[in-house]
């Protein structure tokens, strides 16, 4: 697997956890929970990208 794909993977698995996060910080009314989502998903959409670019330039 190249580093562009294990990158890739990991970002999806940021944005999973972010947004697992994000809806536990919703049903229990929890701010800090949901805004660490938010920032997990924003990390995640980063990575991703980066990734991409990585799999691009081969």
């Amino acid at each position: 697997m190249s580093d562009g794909m294990k990158d890739k993977a990991k970002a999806i698995g940021k944005k999973i956890k972010g947004e697992a996060k994000d809806q536990w910080g919703s049903a229990t009314d929890d701010p800090q929970r949901k805004a660490e989502g938010k920032r997990d998903k924003a990390k995640g959409e980063a990575q991703d990208t980066i990734a991409d670019a990585k799999n691009n330039n081969k």
